[in-house]
């Protein structure tokens, strides 16, 4: 036995051991496998075996010491738990033997976690549940959770967009405070609001739209004069009705956006605001804020002027018969229309087609792809895709909001403050491949600068026609930046403007209706908060986030439609991404995406950076963007909702040159 000094011989080595260990900072990274990693602040990964993953969670913030492991090779040691960011999850309810555990569906957390007798609410075997930590395994590796709301099983009706928003912490319904609000709003009358505001009533606006749309944000006027027109862009002003602060405006802000789920939207802002209140229905007074501009004739744009106004539309027009009436397809609708409906009509086409011609020369125009439109059954699963057409009136309506958007941006960066949508071209990382790119492939245009605005123009604009043996543009096109918001003017390269910002979509977009606030407290004195101080940052990633939960829930809903589409039907379709383990291909009939792996060809294959292009390691055979392919459903990946595909081997377009 130890006597007492030779104890505190050892609690004092211990203290000088633990005194001179080195311990560093870093974010828990999870892999496919037991195993992951701590990505050390200092900008190097160290390894973390199996047992020390346990005692963490995916986005842990921790303090490693690294220690020597298995064939010499360096591994860490969990020290301490600085900050956790998961501590709720969405998951599987599972009985094994006598214990009951969750199954997380969130991505690198492969255990199950166990569910304390008093915590598991009324759940069942196979339910998905919502569910919050509630001892962090860091001590023992043991982690226990609770669960908060059982969401249903697999099957249910709706259960793709319900666990959706339990997974991305998404509540469906609008808090008390801001239903009362919207309430109480609904009963009071806007005679009041309508103080000091532009009757124009009389004039002959209109909303162009889908046939289902309610919160309709947008009515057009145009009127011709001796330089072109004079276009009058109305757009919904539901900041006259919610106050700054108020719960409904601290709710849209938390939210961003609405969010377009196939079947059921998730809105920004309740019905009875976006809809009964502010929606600029026909033949109903509204408020608005508009926007009074000069078309030139060669679509450039002239003096501009905002103006707080109550307009009365003239109609609710649906895409198709402003297309009919556009190519001149008469039918009962379009003759029903009234002469000074149709009238604005042709003229509103006029201006907007020298706008997009204006865009076309002096700035830049998205490439226009197939869209598709999911159509759900009773059990709100996919019932068909169908492909959705882009008009002439779409286009009429984008021009139109484009240019309103700019006149919004030149406003407010004439006053030095503001929020704008800014695009810096290419990503900084990805400048010397694309460098390298122009150099082989493209050399008369490798002394272009796309890091200027006139030079990323000048490069997307001389690639579209490029005769070379990649796509050269569309290979620029996927080393794009994200577009940001920021409170200075910059460019919105992929646009090729100056300046952007939105503020056509208030009832669906929190950027716009910002926007609303910002034009009126420079023209109008109307106080507003700004949204420094973290509030730009907090907006944005909500906005990524519903994003993100809405490609989440396609993908489910079209992973499962893609289960009818069997294993012997082939379909055509395009390369539309490469990864060094495969590329993705888009479907020409229905624009389903799906996965193509390397392990399903024949051979080895190298990813190539610049080019990003797959290449046989032996032999001639080439997968790259924009190539024509000939696959087959090969399965569907249930953990990543993922459609996995299968090259047609006999297919002539499966080699590239």
């Amino acid at each position: 036995m130890l006597n007492a000094d030779a104890l505190s011989q050892l609690r004092q080595l211990k203290t000088d051991i633990e005194e001179k260990k080195v311990v560093y900072p870093g974010t828990v990274k999870a892999t496919n496998g037991r195993f992951g990693f701590v990505a050390l602040d200092e900008g190097r990964d160290v390894f973390l075996p199996p047992e020390e993953m346990q005692k963490v969670l995916p986005g842990d913030r921790v303090t490693v010491s690294e220690v020597p492991g298995e064939k010499g090779r360096t591994q860490g040691l969990v020290e301490e738990l600085v900050e956790t960011s998961l501590t709720t999850f969405v998951g599987r309810y599972l009985i094994r033997g006598k214990g009951h555990f969750v199954a997380p569906e969130t991505p690198g957390v492969g255990r199950w976690i166990f569910l304390p007798p008093k915590e598991r609410l009324d759940a069942k075997p196979d339910d998905f549940i919502y569910c919050r930590i509630l001892r962090h395994p860091i001590r023992d590796g043991k982690g226990q959770a609770q669960v908060l709301k059982v969401i249903g099983k697999a099957g249910d009706p709706g259960i793709e967009r319900s666990f959706t928003l339990a997974s991305f912490d998404m509540d469906d319904e609008f808090p008390e405070a801001v239903t009362e609000q919207a309430d109480a709003l609904a009963e009071a009358s806007i005679t009041p609001l309508r103080e000091g505001r532009e009757d124009r009533t009389d004039q002959p606006y209109v909303t162009i739209d889908s046939p289902g749309t309610q919160d309709m944000d947008d009515a057009l006027l145009v009127e011709p004069n001796a330089t072109g027109w004079r276009l009058s862009v109305a757009i919904a002003d539901p900041t006259a009705l919610v106050p700054e602060g108020s719960p409904a405006d601290v709710e849209a802000r938390n939210r961003a956006t609405a969010i377009y789920f196939p079947g059921e939207p998730r809105p920004m802002l309740p019905e009875a605001i976006s809809t009964r209140l502010c929606s600029l229905m026909p033949e109903t007074d509204r408020l608005a804020l508009v926007c009074d501009l000069q078309v030139n004739n060669d679509g450039s744009l002239g003096e501009f002027s905002f103006h707080q106004a109550v307009i009365r539309s003239r109609g609710k027009l649906s895409y198709e018969l402003v297309s009919q009436l556009l190519e001149d397809r008469h039918s009962e609708e379009t003759d029903a229309l009234a002469p000074e409906i149709t009238n604005n009509l042709d003229q509103l086409h006029q201006a907007a087609t020298a706008l997009r011609k204006w865009r076309s020369e002096h700035a830049l125009l998205n490439t226009e792809r197939a869209e598709f439109r999911l159509r759900l059954d009773e059990n709100r699963r996919i019932r068909t895709i169908e492909p959705a057409v882009q008009s002439e009136a779409h286009r009429l309506v984008e021009e139109c909001m484009v240019a309103a958007n700019r006149c919004a941006a030149s406003f407010l960066s004439e006053r030095g403050r503001g929020l704008f949508v800014t695009h810096p071209g290419v990503r900084d990382d990805r400048a010397d491949n694309i460098r390298t790119l122009l150099e082989r492939y493209a050399p008369e245009l490798a002394s272009i600068d796309p890091s200027s605005p006139e030079g990323f123009r000048e490069l997307m604009v001389r690639t579209t026609e490029l005769d070379a043996e990649v796509p050269v543009k569309t290979i620029i096109a996927r080393q794009l930046a994200r577009a940001e918001m920021a409170f200075e003017a910059a460019p919105h390269q992929g646009m090729g403007l100056a300046a952007y910002t939105t503020f056509t979509s208030p009832l669906r977009r929190y950027v716009d209706f910002h926007v609303h606030r910002q034009i009126k407290a420079a023209l109008w004195d109307e106080k507003h908060q700004s949204l420094e101080n973290g509030g730009l940052e907090k907006l944005q990633s909500a906005q990524i986030q519903a994003r993100q939960a809405s490609n989440s829930l396609e993908n489910w809903l079209k992973s499962d439609y893609a289960r009818q589409l069997g294993t012997n039907t082939t379909f055509t379709g395009v390369i539309t991404r490469t990864v060094p383990a495969g590329f993705f291909v888009r479907l020409d009939a229905n624009g389903l995406e799906g996965f193509v792996s390397c392990k399903t060809l024949s051979g080895k294959y190298s990813f190539d950076p610049v080019t990003l292009r797959l290449e046989a390691t032996k032999g001639a055979r080439v997968f790259q963007l924009d190539q024509a392919v000939t696959v087959k459903l090969e399965g569907i990946d249930e953990e990543r909702r993922q459609i996995n595909l299968e090259l047609v081997a006999d297919s002539p377009e499966s080699t590239g040159s």
